[in-house]
């Protein structure tokens, strides 16, 4: 029987309701890294370009060819079918072919070549660059450009989430620090009303003026309206938040009060200092400085490529070929199997275009060399600019902490007196609002340093705390 009554009142009784889980920084970056659509147009670039790049591995596709011929009119009446294979070598800039070729009728003696064996004729050859295409050619330097292109896609693509992430975390911050203003002016607006019942029952007893009730229900409304304005401050933070805080299929999320944390994110921090300069390729993987290495390699690429258009092409050809079956119109000259050797040899005269290309190759490499070195100074101005903000910061909330400790004492002890008569209303006052104030400051460095903080991470590219993919 007891049991039934219990669980009769568990039924009755409304359900307890669930505190929401704090909303951590690691979720935001998360959900930032997923779906926002800067990052996510950047993956599709990136999509882009690999695709670009299967495109360049085509000109090493095999091809198969057939070709027709019939003469329709005329005293002769010669048909000739004629198949192939072509595949373009991978290492050289020559190719390997194959082939099947027959024919039927008559053909004139200038077309005596066309003639084959009643089972046709079947070949097989090769072309082998010498001097020009043997080590690179326009088709194996468009490959390779796709390649980097791709790396420049990816580096693209993370240098966006970077960016992204940075803006993720910061708005984050701002929400967290808008929630603790909040806190502040709510907790002060508290005090001013649980003053106003002890007020108000002293006038009742005679131990007080009427007007001192007045004067605190005007300080009441002062307060109410610093709480307003601090609200509208925490829900235009959220409403930013939203923007890189979103769901399973992408759309932001306004994340409510209720899931407010009680401090704002720590990180944790490189080590940094004057003597990273000559070390900074090594210490920081910033893309911009991957990306510029990735351009120097095609300038290279393009500049081999414009010599090799320099040299003379001298191509080795070598083909085998036999007919079967019985003798057809053309004789049994055709029977016996095979093989032709040649040489082909061109040469370029001006070759204007190549040494055009190779002055524009090198210039872009020089280029890219001066601007690799500019951006690295600018890093290492950033970095340590940044490692001065978050040593400053530090110092700043140190001091903060100890006003707002001298602060809440000073505010407390005034209380204390008033209850008993030994102060004025307008001294408590100015007590809670100057701890209220201090506090305010508390937040404001606290805020400030964790800003540091965060743009010293994404200076230097700590993925794992921006909460980015692991690198490649």
């Amino acid at each position: 029987m007891k049991r039934v009554l219990l669980g009769l009142l568990l039924l009755i009784l409304p359900a307890p309701v669930l505190a929401k889980e704090p909303l951590l920084l690691e979720e935001v970056l998360r959900s930032s890294a997923m779906h926002s659509p800067a990052i996510v147009e950047a993956m599709s670039e990136q999509r882009a370009a690999q695709g670009r790049q299967l495109s360049a591995y085509g000109a090493f596709d095999t091809v198969f060819d057939v070709d027709m011929e019939s003469r329709a009119l005329g005293y002769y009446d010669g048909t000739t079918l004629d198949g192939g294979v072509t595949r373009p070598l991978a290492g050289n800039g020559g190719k390997v072919y194959g082939g099947y070729r027959v024919s039927r009728g008559d053909f004139p003696v200038y077309d005596g070549k066309r003639y084959t064996n009643e089972l046709g004729e079947a070949r097989v050859g090769t072309v082998f660059s010498l001097i020009r295409d043997r080590l690179t050619d326009s088709r194996r330097t468009k490959i390779g450009l796709a390649a980097q292109d791709v790396e420049l896609a990816r580096l693209d693509k993370e240098l966006v989430a970077i960016g992204v992430q940075r803006q993720a975390i910061a708005a984050y911050q701002q929400w967290v620090a808008a929630g603790m203003r909040v806190d502040i002016y709510r907790n002060l607006l508290m005090l001013a009303t649980e003053r106003q019942a002890s007020i108000e029952r002293q006038i009742r007893l005679g131990a007080r003026p009427d007007i001192l009730g007045t004067e605190n229900e005007q300080n009441i409304l002062r307060r109410e309206s610093l709480l307003v304005r601090a609200e509208q401050e925490l829900a235009a933070a959220a409403n930013s938040l939203s923007f890189y805080l979103r769901n399973e299929v992408g759309d932001p999320v306004v994340p409510s009060a209720d899931r407010l944390p009680d401090e704002l994110p720590d990180f944790d921090l490189p080590q940094v200092g004057p003597l990273m300069g000559p070390r900074l390729s090594e210490s920081i993987s910033r893309p911009e400085l991957d990306a510029i290495l990735v351009k120097l390699g095609q300038a290279e690429a393009r500049r081999r490529l414009a010599e090799n258009d320099l040299k003379p092409r001298l191509d080795l050809k070598a083909e085998v070929s036999k007919d079967f079956g019985p003798f057809g119109p053309g004789g049994s000259s055709r029977t016996p199997a095979e093989a032709y050797v040649g040489f082909s040899f061109s040469v370029p005269l001006q070759r204007r275009d190549a040494r055009g290309r190779i002055a524009e190759a090198e210039a872009a490499a020089q280029a890219l060399e001066f601007r690799r070195k500019r951006i690295e100074d600018q890093i290492l101005v950033e970095v340590n600019g940044l490692a001065i903000q978050v040593e400053a910061a530090d110092k700043l909330v140190a001091l903060a902490d100890d006003e707002t400790r001298l602060a809440d004492t000073m505010a407390a002890a005034e209380r204390r007196r008033f209850s008993l008569g030994a102060s004025d209303f307008l001294v408590v006052n100015l007590r809670e609002e100057s701890a209220a104030d201090a506090r305010l400051r508390q937040i404001d460095a606290e805020y400030r340093r964790a800003a540091a903080r965060a743009e010293l991470i994404a200076a230097t590219v700590d993925r794992e705390q921006l909460g980015l993919w692991p690198e490649g």
